[in-house]
């Protein structure tokens, strides 16, 4: 019999060879044909005789990728279809039924009576990873790139193929419990330690290691199928046992706020199927994930974090009509903090990069930056010496503005200021190739205004990278008002070079990301300001999603450069564009206390030298609250609601004001640019499973209470009126470049 993704020949040993390749994919991906035809080769080779054992592997680079999520999308709109036309039983047995039916299909592998051999050729995640924890041997070629793991939770999922189940049976219960909760792949090296894989063995050699293993006499039965097999951790209920779980209930509140109800999933899928046997533990997680596919969270987070994520790095918003252009040298202006780090990931990237700052030594200073960080990467064993050099060599640090002559793209990133940039842009054109793209990475300051500085406005756009730029994964591209395609389509080739998210938004003051989250930093000053105790400010904010703080956020930024945007919005907008009373407080903190944030070690928070200790609130600020609550009396859930609310009007405000123009971008940029609670996949997600109409219902209430920075604007009023959704509204153009 032949099929579709996958050829299956056997050798004069009885030994098949399941070579699995999709066809017109880079990458195998678990979808509904890949999981038929399995079940077909399972059932064939089980019956055939001839057939003495089976070999799995793959003819791509990577062995499998995980599961199409979009097939998962498919089941839950089947759910929604079922549920209306048969109501909700025959709808949850029919998607448990769907869920189930992958993890039979690799059970039948396990207890088909033939030894199966996993030949993993390379990367292995999710369903592709669970495919070879059925099997009975697993060997993986040797490549340090190589990475395997259940990286599920990321997206709102768990391991729904018997991962919860299988992990656990292998590796010690808090070893398990990381790899299914953090959700981060492993080197082959630490999956053999751990004992997820029993071989690491040269590529060369990889097939014959399967096959060798089975002509040996490989047995055909998991260790868990077997009589007397003993729990790696001991028993749930024993004293391992119940050292294990009660912490482990606790860390997973601390990490998790019991936002994730996939991450509550694993801990109760691990915990109740350890008790069982293998068959009735795998229905267990089975239920469970059939629970958790039909989430709102898990909805939101697959159709943003991987869907939304995945088009968008493909060039979804990328110009049609430009030819593919590949930056091969870059400069970059300003060799301080933001630009020494731009110019590194560049480089990382294999460019060439010329740092321009006002003289040697500060150009000097930026390439240090990129040395210091290649080296601490090198400590951490996540580059080699030879990177290091390789890097360092790509930079050229210079004062001579000269050295502009032969680059491809410029990248400003000099102080915030008007004037400093206005200088920049003179001193620069001059040596300027012709069809070269002049890209600013201002924070707030309107791109379009910004280009009345250049000659080609056509070639001017704005690049907004966040810091630490090495981490951030997100970047802002900035349409000016006369910003031409092939800038778009270059600034966008580029950000891909360096494999960022971008995420492209029209011009105004703070574009997206900035507007948002000042919002969230304004709304935790508000709160400091009612007398809410700081704590209490800083907790329920972690609670609401978010990874940090609003006064701890404000304290990485800087608060001076808060005072500065502050004083600079006032001064272009007027009086009523800012809180007098936040400015006061600002005032107070910056200019009369002399408290910048982490830069100088004070700030809301108190910073030890490093290595003594951890950050903690400053005791002075209780006497900067005009008064104090008493933390019994205030509610908890408005505080949450509080934070989301205030950035998700915001993001609605953007949309009305024609910034984001794809519901995508929001989202994406919200999580990826500033940690909006990923649980509710983004701002405009936020507001679309809640609904609109109650979204502006909690708008008006929270607007009459504490005013107009919840007051809805007329679209999402207009929205609520006819029921309609962001994704509804302003569907995405699906088509990616």
């Amino acid at each position: 019999m032949s099929y579709k993704n996958f050829k299956v020949e056997t050798d004069a040993d009885g030994i098949a060879l399941v070579t699995w390749d999709i066809p017109g994919r880079s990458m195998n991906v678990l979808d509904e044909t890949s999981t038929n035809e399995l079940e077909a080769i399972v059932k064939a080779t089980t019956a055939d005789a001839a057939v003495k054992g089976v070999v799995i592997t793959s003819a791509k680079e990577a062995f499998c990728a995980g599961a199409d999520l979009s097939m998962l999308e498919g089941m839950n709109q089947a759910y929604a279809k079922v549920f209306k036309e048969q109501g909700e039983t025959a709808a949850n047995q029919m998607l448990f039924d769907q869920s189930r039916r992958f993890s039979l299909v690799l059970r039948s592998i396990e207890t088909s009576g033939k030894p199966w051999a996993a030949a993993i050729n390379g990367l292995a995640l999710g369903g592709g990873f669970e495919i070879t924890l059925c099997c009975h041997y697993r060997v993986a070629a040797e490549n340090p790139k190589t990475r395997l793991g259940l990286p599920e939770v990321k997206v709102g999922l768990f391991p729904g193929a018997g991962g919860t189940q299988r992990v656990p049976r292998l590796v010690p219960p808090q070893d398990a419990m990381t790899i299914l909760l953090k959700g981060d792949p492993v080197t082959v090296d630490k999956a053999k330690a751990l004992n997820l894989i029993h071989a690491i063995v040269p590529a060369g050699d990889l097939i014959k290691a399967a096959k060798d293993w089975i002509r040996g006499g490989g047995k055909a039965v998991a260790p868990w199928d077997e009589k007397g097999f003993k729990l790696p951790g001991g028993p749930v209920f024993s004293k391992a046992g119940m050292m294990m779980f009660p912490a482990g209930n606790a860390i997973y509140r601390r990490e998790t706020y019991d936002n994730y109800p996939a991450a509550r999933a694993i801990m109760s899928c691990v915990y109740e199927g350890l008790q069982l046997p293998i068959d009735a533990a795998l229905r267990v997680e089975s239920r469970y994930f059939a629970s958790v596919l039909r989430s709102k969270e898990a909805a939101a987070m697959i159709r943003s974090l991987f869907l939304s994520m995945q088009e968008l790095n493909k060039g979804a918003r990328r110009p049609k009509d430009v030819p593919p252009t590949r930056v091969k040298k870059i400069a970059v202006i300003g060799a301080g903090f933001m630009g020494a780090s731009v110019g590194y990931v560049s480089a990382r990237a294999g460019l060439d990069v010329v740092l321009i700052d006002r003289d040697q030594e500060s150009a000097d200073k930026g390439k240090a930056h990129a040395q210091k960080v290649i080296e601490e990467q090198i400590k951490k064993g996540r580059a080699k010496p030879g990177d290091a050099e390789a890097l360092l060599a790509r930079i050229t640090p210079t004062a001579d503005y000269a050295a502009l002559k032969d680059v491809d793209l410029v990248i400003e990133a000099v102080f915030e200021d008007r004037k400093v940039k206005a200088d920049t842009f003179a001193k620069a054109q001059q040596y300027l190739k012709p069809d070269v793209i002049f890209a600013s990475n201002t924070s707030t300051l309107p791109i379009t205004s910004l280009a009345e500085g250049f000659k080609d406005q056509g070639k001017f756009v704005g690049i907004h990278f966040f810091s630490p730029v090495e981490k951030m994964m997100l970047v802002e591209i900035i349409l000016g008002k006369n910003t031409g395609d092939v800038a778009l389509a270059t600034a966008l080739d580029y950000v891909r070079q360096i494999g960022k998210t971008p995420i492209v938004v029209n011009d105004s003051r703070g574009f997206f990301a900035n507007r948002c989250v000042g919002r969230y930093v304004a709304e935790g000053n508000e709160m400091f300001l009612e007398g809410v105790p700081p704590a209490m400010i800083e907790n329920c904010a972690k609670m609401a999603g978010m990874p940090v703080g609003p006064l701890s956020l404000s304290d990485e930024v800087a608060l001076d450069l808060g005072l500065k945007i502050m004083k600079a919005t006032e001064a272009d907008l007027g009086p009523n564009a800012i809180n007098p009373d936040q400015k006061k407080l600002m005032v107070e903190m910056v200019e009369k206390q002399g408290r910048l944030g982490r830069k100088n070690s004070k700030g809301f928070y108190d910073y030890p030298e490093k290595g003594k200790g951890q950050k903690s609130l400053w005791p002075g600020l209780s006497a900067l609250q005009p008064k104090q609550l008493d933390p019994d009396t205030i509610d908890i859930e408005e505080l949450k609601q509080r934070f989301l609310v205030v950035q998700a009007v915001e993001a609605a405000r953007t949309v009305e004001d024609h910034v984001i123009t794809d519901p995508r971008e929001a989202d994406v940029g919200s999580i990826l640019g500033f940690g909006f609670a990923p649980f509710t996949g983004g701002t405009l997600s936020y507001i679309d499973f809640m609904g609109t109409k109650k979204f502006v219902e909690l708008c008006r209430k929270l607007e009459a209470k504490y005013g107009s920075r919840f007051t809805p604007p007329k679209l999402l009023e207009e929205m609520a009126a006819k029921g309609e959704t962001f994704y509804g509204r302003f569907a995405p153009k699906k088509a990616a470049a």
